[in-house]
């Protein structure tokens, strides 16, 4: 579960700053050739290169959740025991206890 938490942050920490680095790089002309570009087109090409950086990170994480063992990931058995239990239930149990929840309100 950690490497999945750890994976999920690096792509969100990345989906915030390559935007931003890319438009700070263009805005500030530490990017080769983005002082010869006209204002409309340094907004218009440091902007698609944002959009597609964004892009580019969130199939690199879908990527990688694709690569992610499934066999690693099983249920609980307390949790599926509790849910069959439950699926098992009269259907008039389930309504006294919706009744009697409304009536502790």
């Amino acid at each position: 579960m950690k490497g999945v938490i750890k994976k999920f942050f690096i792509a969100s920490m990345l989906m915030w700053m390559t935007p931003i680095a890319i438009l700070y790089g263009f805005n500030h002309n530490l990017l080769p050739g983005s002082s010869n570009l006209s204002p409309h087109s340094l907004t218009l090409v440091s902007g698609f290169l944002a959009v597609i950086s964004v892009n580019i990170v969130i199939a690199f994480y879908i990527y990688m959740a694709m690569k992610e063992p499934s066999h690693k990931h099983e249920p609980d058995p307390a949790f599926l025991a509790d849910a069959k239990a439950s699926l098992n239930q009269p259907a008039s149990d389930s309504g006294k206890s919706s009744q009697s929840s409304k009536k502790e309100e």
